[in-house]
């Protein structure tokens, strides 16, 4: 029997007295502005390229925490210098974002990245709830067009695949869309927002997710069969797991039972296909028919794929009573708080080997900022609260 007092107030003092105030700490940028992210251990700097996408998840981050827990300063000041930093400097005056500058705002990388666009869009949106402040709205509309006209093709000129060949769609694009429809909706025609939201939940529900695998593929054939490929065997564990709770709150958005359960029998039988029966953890990616993957980090165990799945398991038994979600959680909450948690420095590890062994000492990088970490804390709090509530009726 889970005590949810103690469990709501772990994840309560994790996300306030260590993670929070290490990002805010060590992030911010005091003389150009926005954040680093490449932090080692114990918070100092160890690269200063800046990473569009990293950017926009911190703006987010901590305008969302003032929208949901009523603004504080230091949390707002947080957000609005990041967010003027990525509008004077991340992207090429037509909201095209580009995925990394120097510290100084000079481009690096082009806007090939679709994830810069998303999370641009998701910042700005919760960083207009907070202020009101009209411009912010514009650069969410103009930036969500961009997500609209490239979604079937997300790296446009960008992509290095020679068109025609081997013609193949991506699952990212509709996952992140199943989230970021709900962080944006307030600023948005309720039209295209219902629209947008059939079309994503079609996507990953019944394009990428096969029933005759019981698993979500990472990409199809544009005609949407499987492909016999490296990339059409895919599996990522993790993505599928965090997919299923974003679609779980478009569940409980439109009242859908059948469609919450359709998204946890998925998980649980994920859970099952990636879980290392060996040395404990979720693999980070997998061959659905058992071939060597194509990614050589295939069997590190990674951060943002236990807590994903952590809150997956956690809404799945929310919303469904299922013990099944109920003993998965507590292994995934065992497993990541015991691997991942830093016992003398704020932040999480990132990186282990499929051991459960530290790899990489860093807390932030060029895929890991100020995001995964706080958010599944915050959000498995909120979630735990919402079961107590519904126990004690």
């Amino acid at each position: 029997m889970m005590n949810i007092d103690a469990l709501i107030k772990q994840y309560h003092d994790e996300l306030h007295e260590r993670v929070l105030p290490f990002w805010l700490e060590h992030s911010q940028d005091k003389e150009y502005g926005g954040y680093f992210t490449c932090l080692d251990r114990d918070g100092s700097v160890f690269d200063t390229d800046k990473f569009m996408w990293l950017q926009g998840r911190e703006v987010w981050l901590f305008s969302m925490l003032c929208n949901k827990e009523g603004i504080r300063p230091e949390w707002l000041e947080c957000a609005r210098q990041g967010a003027e930093f990525m509008l004077k400097y991340g992207h090429d005056g037509d909201f095209n974002w580009y995925f990394a500058l120097t510290r100084d705002g000079k481009p690096l990388v082009d806007p090939y990245n679709i994830f810069s666009y998303t999370f641009a869009t998701m910042a700005f949106a919760q960083l207009h709830k907070a202020t009101g402040e009209e411009r912010y709205a514009e650069a969410t509309r103009r930036t969500f067009q961009h997500i609209l006209e490239r979604w079937d093709n997300p790296k446009a000129q960008w992509s290095k695949a020679h068109a025609g060949s081997r013609d193949m769609r991506a699952m990212a694009p509709s996952m992140i869309l199943c989230n970021l429809l709900l962080e944006i909706e307030h600023l948005m025609d309720p039209a295209v927002v219902e629209e947008s939201i059939d079309k994503a939940l079609g996507d990953v529900m019944n394009t990428f997710y096969r029933p005759e695998l019981g698993l979500v593929v990472e990409h199809i054939n544009a005609d949407g069969t499987l492909s016999d490929t490296f990339d059409g065997r895919l599996i990522n564990p993790g993505h599928t797991l965090e997919t299923m709770w974003f679609v779980m709150d478009l569940a409980r958005r439109r009242g859908d039972k059948a469609l919450i359960e359709k998204a946890v029998e998925i998980g649980l039988k994920t859970l099952d296909f990636g879980w290392d029966k060996e040395h404990g953890g979720i693999f980070y990616f997998m061959d659905r028919k058992g071939c060597p993957p194509q990614q050589l980090e295939w069997d590190q165990k990674l951060w943002w794929v236990h807590i994903e799945s952590t809150i997956a398991m956690l809404e799945g038994y929310l919303l469904t009573g299922d013990e099944r979600c109920k003993e998965w959680f507590e292994r995934l909450h065992d497993y990541t708080w015991s691997h991942f948690r830093d016992e003398e420095h704020p932040e999480w590890y990132g990186y282990l080997n499929r051991r459960g062994e530290v790899l990489l000492t860093l807390k932030g990088g060029k895929w890991k900022g100020c995001f995964h970490v706080p958010r599944g804390l915050y959000k498995c709090e909120c979630l735990l609260k919402e079961l107590k509530q519904k126990m004690e009726k």
